[in-house]
């Protein structure tokens, strides 16, 4: 029976030509990139080609660009450090005040909150950090590890396609506001942010009064996906991982902004000029480095047509301008426009397709998200009066492969806090079903996943009383 592989938000299959590019760094060219001898020194000028090519891809330096095992390794390393790094930074502004008391780590929640409220400067002593309500649970459990340490987060709502309102990030600053991480594109519902603008407006802030807050943005679902550039976005750290774009699982990296000072997460040796301890994974970043580059276009050729939708041109937006500071960024940019751009329109035409068939052909059937400004193979929708954790059982019977939210959260007794906070009630989150498509899936597949799920949806809502009742009374 044929397999229909519909989570590509969850993991990717490894790509045959990033297999192939790690293959002797498995084999034969094994050294540790930490030696100086011929196998280590191989070793090291494959992990600093990938570093170069990597930093292509978003008009970033090479030395801005870390190797870390993953998407997570990333978000903490940024939030954590940033956090720890600012608030060093209040200390030393604020030690010529013998009244204020920067809190440590080790101070109690009791003492936190005692010294938050009793003293008149309450805000410039804890830290503050912004965020919203529908990040992965890398941030938003890095951000309540940081709570229990001393600083104190704002979660910002979205509004019910789940955007992130820029007048409300600029509103919640504070006087000892270190850091704002708001991701690129949501994992779960594929709604894009509107980084571009919150970046400039931070940009503006510190140019007016001074005050410099750290921009991070979690591109893990987006890199690779749309065209990213930090130049551009204004980011001053940014997290990605392989496993996402057809690379190798255990791999990521962290954009770091030339200047910005974070301490190190890992302690140990040396690697990663003395940021991030531990023996590069030679192999899984030359898979990663190797995915990226077709993901984006670089020295490839245009991908082939999916059942015969011919691509449309997408209008240039800020997402695709060249990076001019960055002869290698400006490089990328100009050699990967053309088919990274028609790679999005055709998933684009697929996605879109799945989503009217879904909307027109099952009933009781919402889109969640931006019903355009979204990831390009991303379909997030909810069925009612139908539990989705049956429906996966089902339809992994049928041989498709999809998801009901974050594959990181899967085993929650809860609904998606995704879902939630954008308004859908919890008796509907739990009818949710996310369906992530790669760029080998096709029109054919699609219809094919429908025709196989009416079935199952018709008989999931006769066991239901609930749209018994509907059905016999309808309004």
């Amino acid at each position: 029976m044929k397999n229909y592989y519909m989570d590509h938000a969850a993991t990717t299959p490894l790509s045959k030509d990033a297999l192939e590019a790690m293959m002797p760094y498995l084999t034969t060219d094994y050294g540790n990139a930490s030696t100086v001898y011929t196998y280590g020194q191989r070793a090291k000028a494959a992990v600093e080609r990938s570093r170069r090519t990597i930093a292509a891809t978003i008009g970033a330096k090479p030395s801005e660009i870390y190797f870390t095992s993953g998407g997570t390794e990333s978000d903490n390393w940024a939030l954590i450090g940033a956090a720890e790094a600012g608030r060093e930074q209040l200390s030393k502004t604020l030690s010529s005040n013998s009244q204020t008391k920067i809190l440590q780590p080790q101070d109690s929640a009791a003492a936190v909150d005692q010294n938050y409220r009793c003293s008149s400067k309450a805000s410039m002593r804890v830290g503050h950090i912004i965020t919203d309500t529908i990040e992965h649970h890398a941030i938003l459990h890095t951000c309540a590890y940081l709570e229990k340490r001393g600083f104190d987060v704002t979660y910002l709502p979205v509004d019910h396609e789940g955007h992130v309102d820029p007048d409300a990030v600029m509103a919640a600053i504070r006087p000892d506001t270190l850091l704002v991480s708001i991701m690129v594109a949501n994992n779960e519902i594929g709604t894009i942010e509107p980084i571009a603008e919150i970046g400039a407006r931070l940009q503006k802030h510190a140019e007016e009064t001074g005050q410099r807050i750290l921009f991070h943005t979690d591109a893990v679902q987006a890199y690779a996906h749309i065209s990213l550039d930090v130049e551009e976005l204004k980011v001053d750290l940014m997290s990605a991982s392989s496993h996402k774009l057809n690379g190798p699982k255990g791999v990521g990296f962290l954009y770091l902004r030339r200047g910005v000072k974070l301490p190190s997460f890992l302690h140990g040796g040396e690697q990663e000029r003395g940021r991030r301890a531990g023996t590069e994974n030679v192999a899984g970043i030359v898979g990663f480095a190797r995915a990226a580059e077709l993901a984006c276009g670089v020295n490839t050729q245009v991908p082939a047509l999916i059942c015969g939708v011919k691509p449309q041109p997408i209008t240039s937006t800020s997402d695709t301008d060249t990076d001019t500071t960055s002869t290698a960024g400006a490089h990328a940019a100009e050699s990967s426009l053309a088919p990274m751009a028609q790679r999005i329109a055709l998933e684009s035409a697929v996605r879109d397709h799945l989503i009217q068939r879904l909307l027109d052909e099952i009933p009781y059937t919402s889109l969640n998200g931006d019903p355009t400004h979204r990831l390009p193979n991303n379909v997030n929708v909810c069925f009612k009066y139908i539990e989705g954790e049956t429906l996966l059982l089902l339809l992994n019977e049928k041989h498709i492969y999809a998801s009901a939210g974050s594959a990181c959260a899967s085993g929650s007794l809860e609904p998606s806090h995704v879902l939630t906070a954008i308004g859908i009630a919890h008796e509907d989150a739990y009818g949710s079903l996310r369906l992530t498509i790669g760029p080998e899936t096709t029109l054919e597949d699609v219809d094919e996943v429908v025709d196989l799920m009416k079935p199952i949806i018709a008989c999931l809502r006769e066991q239901s009383p609930l749209y018994q009742a509907i059905s016999a009374h309808p309004s």
